[in-house]
């Protein structure tokens, strides 16, 4: 059976399924108002509050290879954290920092400017005139629950907003929130 890929840009707020089983009569927004497709079933998650880049595929083999650490793909995210990344905070996240599950691995870490154009999110990221923000781009090669979320907060930048812009070689290019396409690429 050859293995058939989507790439979809997960807007803010969606669960990363395709129902919402167990809460009946919930209105939370699945997978299932973006992606008609049958057989189908997301290669790792993103959380509700986070945004960007969802594969999904309808081989199992191919899911375990795109979601299980074991395999080292690497996942890179657009990061708006609160506050102003000194150099003590961005290279404690590139050596690994200390969470309660552990030390993560290094991580490819370069504060950017805000990515342009970037599609408006709902609801709006708070904005306070005294607190400025920053934006990074971050790169791991693990998938603990919210990690990005967790190592910002350890170095003092809580993170406002959260978009993951590429999975190996799969990436975000030109897909708005909500949009999906084929892919017939392996993402390596």
């Amino acid at each position: 059976m050859t293995a058939r890929v989507i790439l979809l840009n997960k807007p803010y707020g969606v669960l990363s399924q395709f129902t919402d089983k167990g809460t009946e009569g919930s209105t939370r927004p699945t997978l299932s108002a973006y992606v008609d497709e049958k057989g189908f079933y997301p290669a790792g998650r993103l959380d509700r509050d986070s945004e960007g880049l969802l594969v999904l595929t309808d081989h199992g083999p191919l899911q375990a290879r795109i979601a299980h650490p074991k395999y080292k793909r690497p996942k890179s995210y657009l990061v708006q954290v609160e506050g102003t990344p000194d150099a003590a905070a961005l290279d404690a996240l590139r050596k690994g920092v200390e969470l309660k599950d552990g030390l993560t691995k290094p991580a490819q870490v370069d504060q950017i400017d805000a990515p342009d154009p970037l599609w408006p999110r709902d609801p709006p990221v708070r904005f306070r005139k005294t607190v400025p923000d920053a934006w990074l781009r971050i790169t791991i090669r693990e998938g603990r629950n919210r990690q990005v979320r967790r190592m910002t907060a350890h170095v003092g930048l809580p993170t406002l907003r959260l978009i993951r812009e590429s999975v190996g070689d799969w990436t975000l290019a030109g897909l708005q929130s909500g949009a999906w396409r084929w892919s017939t690429e392996t993402g390596r």
